[in-house]
């Protein structure tokens, strides 16, 4: 069993099994014709389930066999232009070649006797985050898992900085369209049930600022305590943007910190078209990237910035076999300091790579085709009769929903919606998301893929009216 360990010895064992398996997955790359097969959990269970992982195959041929089987020929493939559901990118190969040399490195980031490079690696690129954003010279900040996980710890930051010990009169701010990651990130930090109060939005889905001052204040009167603001830079339904500058004068007024969640409308910050819609967001005290959202990086590639470096000494514990103290002193670099996690892949290897081929304008331009379709999508979803788009895109999702012109109650047309989109996926022809506005069920697109075109946006349109019309026939059939 020794010939697997990857070493000095195994060398050629490890060029041939990667390239072996690097040509199956270009294989199917290349042969992709739809995103999805339409598989069902019922009928790709019983294959999976049949598999002993008591006997092994011992073989790489035969393992990627059977790989083709389970999982390689039913993957959703969000390269293909017709992915167009949730906030899933097609990555960029110099960050799949980061993956490929990570993975076998095999760094760990939690402290410099473990990552060496990698360690100023990630540095390099915090310290290049803060500056794109404009935090100042006194910012830092750490990789993360992803956006749920830089939301709590920004809010964690958030509430050692009160310097209160009685949770239950701290308050977070948010919109109603913020993400979920901010009322589960107040129930993990032990805050009260009514923490986190609910910001209206306006009609563009972005936070009211009025209405946020209102409840500050109403806050300050009930000697209850501000702890934090929760400004969207990307809300996951919408793409909104909430106004930052606007957001940021009411925190320095009321004493709230200010994060803004940009796991989404992070893309913008390489933008080469777009860049002043997220402007005041360098007024922030942390600020949450999501690199595998808008940058094309693969999972995961995340990361929580902050103002001001002092603060991530919330998140600082010292044990004697890992990080000791006498480390500070002696200026060695454990990231393990700054972060949630120990264990932390060398995730940034793929940003850096991506930034070291491509360049930040490039990654920029990739982001901005895909907002100039998006706003491409909403002409032609807003002429089309079928059809009820809710806002024009800030960044690159259209929600919207199918009208037939023959029926008005609200429930059916519900129906006629979730049976489209669920047929649709069924096809595997396109995949697209759902979401409700106002109660009633839409459809959502997100558009992250350069290679889609206007007349993929036509094609599926086509197809959801198709099947929703389908549906709506079968009604009629059904009550007659």
């Amino acid at each position: 069993m020794r010939s697997h360990l990857l070493n000095d010895t195994t060398t050629e064992h490890y060029r041939r099994s990667v390239t072996e398996g690097v040509e199956r997955v270009a294989a199917k790359l290349a042969a992709t014709d739809r995103p999805f097969t339409g598989v069902t959990a019922d009928d790709l269970a019983p294959r999976i389930d049949a598999i002993d992982l008591d006997r092994p195959l011992g073989d790489t041929t035969a393992v990627l066999d059977e790989l083709e089987d389970v999982y390689l020929r039913d993957a959703v493939y969000f390269h293909h232009p017709r992915y167009l559901a949730h906030l899933n990118c097609p990555v960029v190969i110099p960050a799949v070649l980061g993956e490929a040399v990570l993975s076998a490195v095999n760094s760990s980031l939690d402290t410099w006797d473990q990552s060496a490079g990698g360690t100023l690696i990630e540095r390099k690129l915090v310290d290049w985050t803060a500056a794109r954003i404009g935090l100042g010279p006194a910012a830092d900040g750490v990789f993360t898992s992803g956006g749920t996980q830089s939301n709590l710890q920004a809010l964690l930051l958030a509430r050692e900085e009160t310097k209160t010990q009685d949770l239950g009169r701290l308050r977070v701010f948010a919109s109603e369209v913020s993400h979920f990651s901010v009322q589960k990130s107040a129930k993990l930090l032990g805050l009260g049930p009514d923490a986190v109060v609910v910001v209206p939005v306006d009609h563009d889905k972005r936070m009211q600022t009025v209405a946020l001052a209102h409840e500050l204040e109403r806050c300050a009167e009930a000697g209850l305590i501000p702890m934090a603001v929760v400004a969207t830079a990307g809300t996951t339904d919408f793409g909104s943007i909430d106004p930052l500058p606007e957001i940021a004068g009411l925190c320095e007024q009321y004493g709230a910190w200010m994060h803004v969640d940009a796991a989404y409308g992070c893309g913008l910050l390489a933008s080469l078209k777009y860049r002043h819609r997220i402007d005041g967001i360098e007024r922030a005290d942390s600020v949450t990237v999501d690199y595998h959202k808008s940058f094309f990086q693969p999972v995961s590639s995340s990361a929580v910035l902050v103002r001001d470096a002092a603060t991530l000494r919330h998140a600082t514990y010292h044990a004697e076999y890992l990080n000791p103290r006498r480390m500070v002193t002696e200026r060695i670099p454990n990231q393990v300091d700054k972060s949630l996690q120990t264990t932390r892949r060398f995730d940034a290897l793929k940003l850096w790579m991506t930034l070291r081929v491509m360049g930040a304008d490039g990654i920029g331009a990739l982001f901005d085709e895909v907002c100039d379709l998006a706003a491409e999508g909403w002409k032609l979803l807003a002429a089309d009769p079928r059809f009820d788009v809710v806002v024009e895109p800030s960044l690159s999702t259209l929600v919207f929903r199918y009208v037939p012109a023959a029926v008005t109650d609200p429930a059916e047309i519900d129906r006629a919606n979730l049976y489209a989109r669920k047929a649709l996926f069924a096809s595997g022809d396109a995949v697209v998301a759902g979401t409700k506005v106002s109660g009633r069920h839409y459809l959502k697109f997100t558009l992250l893929n350069p290679e889609t075109t206007t007349a993929d946006i036509t094609a599926v349109l086509d197809l959801i009216a198709g099947h929703a019309e389908q549906h709506l026939g079968e009604s009629l059939d059904r009550a007659c």
